[in-house]
């Protein structure tokens, strides 16, 4: 500064501002125009950290070595752009915020919003006093901040815009992921060039709280991407400030997951009751609680004689499907708890009064939210009567065996008794003795009564009755002669023979 300025240290006008500012909460440096620090107040020390004024410096220059000022973007201030350089050059300027870090420190400690103050001397254009004006923003910053990195790690996307344009001034990462758009196709755009709004349910009510700065209750809409296709969202707004600004927060849900859900799902189930209708077995859908019936199929109509209107909404019980209480009880314990069945074979009475042999099968499954019951009926009727009709022809045929092999009886023994063929071998499996010992079970004799016949020891008999059984799956004796005379073989025509007779 030029030399002939006059210092306010000279006047007593400094004691008298010192009284008027030492209660302020804003702090004040004063700076004589030579660049020394003539005083300042305790807001002024505490947002410094230190307790005098020679802490601070002594002038501009000290000052400068012993804070370290950085703009709030994180770029240094250069010497001639501290406030209190810019203050003393006569500068004028209003709400600079800077980060102040203690020298020899890395992290700022605190942020301040300074502005210029110059006193003139009253008889001379040239200042006697210049002030800083220091607010202590700190709290407000780190607060800010803490949003800052609150709204940027929230995977809910969400945007902000100003009230006073409608521009967007902040977005997070979750709402450009699920848009596709990038920061600066958001950034300082309004809130109808992108347009969070699109075919909103209430687009209307929407309109009026923004315009007015109030909540936007969830609702619906559509967002345009940039790709041409849109996205199914729930957007709700919420008024806040955000540096000292009226604001609007936009948050979004993604619905589109849902839809597509919805449109997979209403598609299978359009798929399954295609398949339903054009399956050639007779089928019906009822609710698994009361098994009320909701849908039948045309093969259920054809083997029925029952339309749909005459047997939706009412159970297969009541419609008088099962052809007696016994069997409509059997039917329910075969379900109960949650059990299914597979194959029970059941005779229902058609429309008309007509019996038809069926098995009956059914499977739960989720249809529309509600558990439901699929039965299936497999029409046996003529099945059952083809091998009725072979059981008979096997019986008149067997009662004159004479002209048959034993190889062929034993075929038409397992025809016309199928349960027993894997319970055993066929009369060729056994030998000869064997052939002889089941010849006289079948005529009733004991263990004893066949050794004294054959001419053979007791346990030679026991050994050959234990290897019969095993052959033919059986374990008594009675069961032993059943087995042998389904077979056509009842012993009388056994030729028997002593040990050391040829047979």
């Amino acid at each position: 500064m030029a030399a002939s300025l006059k210092s306010l240290r000279e006047t007593v006008d400094l004691r008298h501002l010192r009284q008027i500012i030492a209660g302020l909460d804003e702090g004040v440096i004063l700076v004589d125009p030579d660049q020394s620090l003539l005083w300042a107040n305790d807001a002024a020390l505490r947002m410094h950290g230190v307790e005098r004024l020679a802490q601070l410096g002594a002038d501009v220059d000290e000052y400068r070595e012993r804070f370290q000022l950085r703009y709030r973007n994180n770029h240094r201030l250069e010497a001639d752009d501290y406030p209190i350089e810019r203050v003393v050059a006569g500068d004028s300027f209003s709400e600079v915020v800077v980060e102040v870090t203690v020298a020899g420190e890395d992290a700022p400690r605190w942020v301040h919003q300074v502005r210029s103050l110059v006193l003139n001397d009253a008889d001379e254009d040239a200042p006697s006093c210049v002030v800083l004006v220091i607010q202590d923003v700190t709290a407000r910053y780190e607060a800010e901040d803490r949003f800052e990195q609150s709204f940027n790690a929230n995977p809910a996307p969400a945007v902000i815009c100003r009230l006073s344009d409608l521009r967007f001034v902040k977005v997070n990462q979750g709402f450009l992921e699920m848009t596709g758009h990038n920061r600066d196709q958001v950034l300082a755009k309004t809130v109808y060039e992108v347009d969070v709004l699109r075919a909103a349910e209430k687009r209307d009510l929407a309109k009026e709280r923004l315009a007015e700065g109030r909540t936007i209750p969830q609702m619906e809409a559509e967002l345009a991407l940039p790709d041409g296709t849109t996205k199914l969202v729930i957007v709700a707004g919420q008024p806040i400030e955000l540096s000292d600004q009226p604001c609007m927060l936009f948050t979004f849900a993604d619905l589109e997951p849902r839809r597509k859900a919805e449109a997979a799902l209403r598609h299978s189930e359009e798929r399954f009751t295609r398949t339903f209708q054009m399956a050639p077995v007779a089928m019906a859908i009822g609710a698994r609680d009361g098994h009320l019936l909701c849908e039948i199929n045309g093969s259920f109509s054809q083997m029925t004689g029952y339309a749909s209107a005459e047997i939706i909404g009412r159970s297969l019980h009541d419609v008088g499907l099962w052809i007696d209480d016994a069997t409509a009880q059997a039917i329910e314990d075969g379900i109960a708890g949650e059990r299914e069945l597979r194959g029970h074979e059941a005779r229902i009475r058609n429309k008309d009064g007509g019996l038809i042999d069926c098995l009956v099968s059914t499977e739960a499954f989720m249809l529309g939210g509600d558990t439901c019951l699929l039965w299936a009926f497999q029409d046996i009727t003529q099945r059952k009567a083809t091998e009725t009709e072979l059981v008979e022809a096997i019986d008149a045929v067997m009662k004159d065996t004479s002209w048959f092999s034993r190889s062929i009886m034993d075929k038409l023994a397992r025809l016309r008794a199928p349960q027993d063929e894997a319970q055993g071998a066929s009369l060729d499996d056994l030998t000869g003795r064997e052939r002889e010992v089941l010849a006289l079970i079948c005529r009733g004799l004991d263990d004893k009564s066949i050794a004294r016949t054959l001419d053979v020891s007791g346990n030679t008999v026991r050994n050959h009755v234990a290897r019969i059984y095993a052959k033919i799956g059986v374990n008594r004796r009675t069961a032993a002669a059943a087995w042998a005379r389904a077979r056509g073989f009842d012993g009388d025509s056994i030729v028997l023979t002593r040990p050391g007779e040829a047979r």
